[in-house]
């Protein structure tokens, strides 16, 4: 006999296993009929999903951001439902949430057209219509693979192996359409109203450039048909005052393809640029940074050194002269640290605050690349403070608030700083970081 708790505390008594809709149906039919999954204990799970002890139990819906998510998901299968109808032949591989929509990738020979998006989002609405109940089945590994190879369908076999050979594999069959997924799904497609496809774009396979390329199919999807012309609206706005644009408009700048991710600066658009950097040079003056210059290149033994090549050896450009390998620089830190060693410091010369304004190019994936926005060549305004420990706390709360001054003189207000986390592959001790942590989490 199950005890459900609901969010506001409330105890629910069943004599028997029940699944997450018959407790939002004992609740009300307007949250049955809403409702698009359950947390249990803080998992999602589906609503088909049964209960059979005690559990604390939230009814998700539309209004709910993980409902939204699992609402553009479904919609990501909506799509490659739509694709296997009119094109068969297309395998299908990946199918994530982004922000405000959704994309999935799919591998044919021909290219998807601006007519062929047309047409699938039609047969989607079509599909939606039809209010296909969403089933879900587990399967064994070796059945999977087996399953999905039979079908032509070899990227979700591939998918298959890759997967830790304990991990439970479901999948998620709406009509004649079924897919890998851990899910959770609407338990209906008429649940998806409010949808709209985007735009075609390339992709390589788990986006390595040395694999094939497959179509990307972006899209949105959103609760109901409002909220989608809004944003659609909002899309529409941004466009006009997009900065590629108002740049050829204004001609301030242009890039192309000789020089992929590199910015050709035009006169009215470098006027504008070192009217920024006098201003931040005179904010370097002002908070007792002193301005050097390092090099563009350095021997590759350097960023060994620095840990650098093991971390970003893929990203970085690389030149050889007289049986040496050199790197061009991604980012100034190593430079910079160049500096301070350079000759005895006493802690009476601490804290030093230096400045550069770096320029580092990074071989970032031409996919990626957006304007201004995402580039291969950019100039760090970078900064590096040589301290004591004692000095940590101070300094720290010292470039806080020149950060926080710097923003504001750009008319941003409004701002979330995040502590980065470490990641498995990183440098410096756990010591040093746990004690820099607790400084920063003192002054917030």
């Amino acid at each position: 006999m199950p005890i459900i708790t609901l969010p506001d505390g409330q105890e629910k008594h069943f004599p028997e296993p029940v699944t997450v809709a018959q407790v939002a149906a004992s609740i009300g039919a307007g949250l049955a009929k809403a409702a698009i999954a359950g947390k249990v204990d803080g998992v999602l799970v589906d609503t088909f999903h049964l209960i059979e002890h005690d559990v604390v139990l939230s009814i998700i819906t539309s209004k709910d951001a993980e409902g939204l998510e699992i609402i553009r998901h479904s919609t990501a299968h909506l799509l490659a439902h739509a694709v296997k109808q009119l094109f068969p032949e297309t395998q299908v591989t990946i199918g994530p949430v982004i922000e405000d929509g959704f994309y999935y990738d799919f591998a044919r020979s021909t290219p998807f057209s601006v007519e062929d998006l047309s047409a699938i989002e039609r047969r989607m609405e079509v599909l939606a219509e039809k209010n296909d109940t969403v089933t879900r089945k587990v399967m064994g590994r070796a059945e999977a693979i087996k399953f999905f190879r039979d079908m032509g369908e070899e990227y979700k076999a591939k998918i298959i192996e890759d997967i830790p050979e304990n991990e439970t594999l479901s999948l998620y069959e709406q009509g004649d359409f079924i897919d890998l997924c851990r899910g959770p799904h609407v338990p209906r497609t008429g649940m998806l109203k409010a949808f709209k496809l985007t735009k075609i774009s390339g992709a390589y396979w788990r986006g390595d450039a040395k694999n094939e390329m497959l179509q990307r199919i972006y899209g949105t999807a959103w609760p109901d048909k409002q909220s989608l012309k809004e944003y659609l609206h909002r899309i529409e706005e941004a466009e006009k005052r997009d900065h590629r644009k108002l740049a050829k408009k204004m001609d301030l700048f242009h890039l192309q393809e000789e020089a992929p991710g590199m910015v050709f600066w035009h006169p009215d658009g470098w006027a504008i640029y070192q009217v920024v950097e006098q201003h931040v040079r005179e904010k370097y003056k002002k908070n007792g940074y002193q301005e050097i210059r390092t090099p563009q290149l350095l021997d590759c033994s350097l960023w060994q050194k620095s840990g650098h090549l093991d971390k970003f050896g893929d990203e970085m450009f690389y030149c050889e002269s007289e049986a040496h390998r050199y790197a061009v620089k991604p980012m100034n830190c190593p430079c910079h640290v160049q500096v301070f060693k350079q000759g005895l410091r006493s802690y009476r010369d601490l804290p030093l605050r230096l400045a550069e304004f770096g320029t580092c190019h990074r071989n970032e994936p031409s996919g990626s690349l957006h304007g201004l926005m995402r580039v291969r060549s950019f100039v760090q305004d970078d900064g590096h403070i040589f301290c004591t420990e004692a000095q940590i706390a101070d300094e720290s709360a010292h470039f806080i608030q020149q950060v926080s001054e710097m923003y504001a003189d750009f008319g941003f207000h409004d701002m979330q700083v995040m502590l980065s986390t470490r990641p498995e592959k990183r440098i410096g001790s756990d010591e040093v970081y746990n004690q820099v942590k607790a400084l920063f989490m003192g002054l917030r």
